[in-house]
């Protein structure tokens, strides 16, 4: 699909992504690239992230990888530093590594439970402080005139009501999206720094769709959808390049639920001819309906 965005909206900056080999992450990555912007993806897998730079350099994007774990403040440092070093500044950090599986409450182990925050709402706030000082109005490589940088954390929507089987990560995106407000309270303030957040609902294609929405039940999530589809990829990341680049400078602490409409309700239980049949059959009774009787008598 192509982009409405013009191709040199994001030039000159550097965008620094978590999780930015595979999946949504890599979508961003390759967006951004092709959007201008010079690309560091971080990730636990070289070898993934080796295929992901080789890929986006193939399409003429400047590209790093880096080798680092977002749990441990050590190498959010190592990774922050080593992508000013490469390239000089830092314009743009995207939090978008994340851990998931299906797990009934009773059955899940603290471990597991704990695995899921550190990855997602400690990790990120790993990457939030490291990054700080490379992102904030008048730090290394930013002109004091500038202004600040832009941070984009992604959560889910998940947490908004409640969900089958993941509450580890239900608590985890709930903790993201405080972080991303309080943080575009703060920074905003302070250092004119714009922190935002984009909550994706089911994507196709990707490692999270595949753990959670099994092929078998796949075709029942798309009869729950709003407009009877998942999203793509290139829906988040078209999310992410609006809540990145100057068409997004007035919007800060936003939290931007990107799933088609589902999370403002639940799945249809009637189809829509059963609730007009039903209609006409209450509105039939109700002009029957003796006069003085209590409906409950009815």
């Amino acid at each position: 699909m192509d982009s409405p965005f013009k191709p040199d909206v994001l030039k000159g900056k550097v965008a620094l992504i978590t999780g930015g080999g595979s999946g949504i992450g890599f979508e961003i990555s390759s967006q951004f690239g092709k959007h201008g912007a010079s690309i560091a993806i971080m990730g636990r897998r070289r070898q993934v992230l080796d295929d992901a730079v080789s890929e986006l350099r193939s399409l003429g994007i400047p590209a790093i990888g880096l080798e680092g774990d977002v749990r441990k403040a050590e190498d959010a440092r190592r990774v922050v530093e080593s992508t000013y070093q490469h390239f000089g500044r830092i314009d743009i950090l995207v939090n978008a590594a994340a851990g998931n599986f299906l797990a009934a409450a009773e059955d899940l182990s603290t471990n597991g439970f704990r695995t899921v925050l550190d990855i997602d709402a400690v990790g990120t706030f790993n990457m939030c402080h490291e990054a700080l000082k490379y992102l904030k109005k008048g730090g290394p490589g930013r002109d004091s005139s500038s202004g600040g940088g832009s941070i984009l954390n992604i959560s889910a929507t998940l947490h908004y009501t409640a969900s089958w089987y993941q509450i580890h990560v239900s608590a985890a995106k709930a903790a993201v999206d405080a972080t991303t407000r309080n943080l575009a309270l703060e920074w905003g303030t302070d250092y004119e720094i714009r922190v935002n957040g984009i909550a994706p609902g089911p994507i196709q294609g990707t490692p999270g769709m595949s753990k959670l929405v099994p092929d078998e039940i796949e075709s029942k999530v798309r009869e729950n959808m709003p407009l009877y589809k998942l999203g793509d990829k290139w829906d988040i990341a078209m999310a992410a390049l609006y809540l990145s680049c100057d068409s997004g400078k007035y919007v800060n602490g936003l939290i931007m639920p990107v799933d088609n409409g589902l999370w403002l309700g639940k799945p249809r239980h009637l189809p829509r001819e059963a609730v007009k049949q039903l209609s006409r059959v209450v509105e039939k009774r109700s002009r029957t309906k003796p006069v003085g009787l209590p409906t409950s008598k009815l």
